[in-house]
C-alpha cells in the first residue's frame, strides 16, 4: 500500500472532483509548483493509485439504452484462495462493470451491464448462476440513477426559496 504525503493526497482529492483539471491549475489551487504536481501525478499513476481518468455521464441524457443490474451473490469461498478466485472469474466476463467483496447478507456485489433485461439475465443463468461456487444470486436493476460519484443528475432549474419581503 502506497504512503501518501500531503501534496499527493491533495492532488487526488482535486483530482477527484475533476480529472480535466491541468497540473498548472492544481498547482495553484494548492500553492505548490507546477512540477512538484506533474511529478507526484506521475508518481501516483506509476504506483497505480491513479488507476484511470474517467467521465461520469448521465446516461438518461442520452439515447441509449442500457440496463443496469447490481447482483448480490453469496458463494462458498475456496480453499486457499477465498473469494479472490471467483470475484476474479466474475470481473473478467465483459458485462461487469464492478465486483465489490462484501461484508452483511451477500459475499459479492456485482454491477453488470447489457443492452437490455434479458441480455442481463441471461448472463445470470448462463454465466453466473452455473459457477460452482455461487449459491444464490439475487438481482436488483437500476431503475434512475439520483447521483453517482458525488455528482446529482437531478435538473434543478427550479428556485424552490421561499420570497422574503420586509
Amino acid at each position: 500500500m502506497t504512503e501518501l504525503n500531503g501534496l499527493k493526497f491533495k492532488v487526488l482529492e482535486l483530482l477527484k472532483e475533476d480529472a480535466r483539471r491541468t497540473p498548472a491549475l492544481l498547482a495553484t489551487m494548492l500553492g505548490a509548483a507546477e512540477e512538484e504536481v506533474k511529478s507526484a501525478i506521475e508518481e501516483l499513476e506509476k504506483e497505480h493509485v491513479i488507476v484511470k481518468y474517467a467521465a461520469v455521464v448521465n446516461w438518461d441524457k442520452v439515447d441509449d439504452e442500457k440496463v443496469t443490474a447490481l447482483i448480490e451473490v453469496q458463494i462458498t469461498p475456496e480453499r486457499g484462495r477465498g473469494f479472490e478466485g471467483i470475484a476474479e472469474r466474475i470481473y473478467l466476463y465483459p458485462q461487469v462493470k464492478s465486483v465489490y467483496l462484501m461484508s452483511g447478507a451477500y459475499d459479492l456485489l456485482v454491477e453488470v451491464e447489457g443492452r437490455n433485461l434479458r441480455e442481463v439475465a441471461n448472463f445470470v443463468s448462463e454465466k453466473l448462476s452455473p459457477i460452482d461456487s455461487v449459491l444464490s444470486t439475487k438481482t436488483n436493476f437500476t431503475l434512475k440513477k439520483y447521483k453517482q460519484d458525488g455528482i446529482i443528475f437531478e435538473d434543478k432549474s427550479d428556485d424552490n426559496r421561499l420570497m422574503i419581503s420586509p
